[in-house]
């Protein structure tokens, strides 16, 4: 995979004096059907969640409150990408490791995701990861 794929989107944002309205369309705004949401939160500031991969599963992580870094690593180089804004969503393709850190206080992390949760499509061990993404 090239890490070139992973990218923020802007998501389109309706403002109005009486606050602001972001919407999400799955196939449309993003390149997947969403399948699956979850959402991290009462994560103490300053700490670390994730890192995995992914065989097939595709994401948008969004700060929906706070802020937070993810980075990216398709096995050959790591991007970090600050996430601080409830109408930017960052996009990971399938066959990428994932690590999101640097929580602050109250951040809120959305995930929209393009499959139910299945054991099977995860990597929790990066070398078996990288060793997986250097053959193909």
């Amino acid at each position: 995979m090239n890490i070139g794929e992973c990218r923020i989107i802007d998501l389109p944002k309706y403002t109005d004096p009486r606050g602001n309205l972001s919407v999400i369309e799955g196939g449309d705004h993003i390149p997947f059907d969403i399948k699956r949401v979850y959402y991290l939160y009462d994560v103490p500031g300053g700490s670390s969640r994730a890192g995995h991969g992914h065989k097939e599963l595709q994401q948008l992580i969004i700060a929906m409150s706070g802020s937070f870094d993810v980075i990216v690593d398709n096995g050959h180089e790591r991007k970090k990408f600050h996430l601080n804004r409830s109408y930017h969503g960052l996009y990971i393709p399938k066959m990428m490791w994932r690590e999101v850190e640097n929580f602050s206080s109250g951040g809120v992390c959305l995930v929209l995701a393009s499959t139910n949760y299945d054991p099977s499509d995860y990597y929790h061990d990066y070398d078996e990861f990288a060793e997986v993404v250097k053959v193909k």
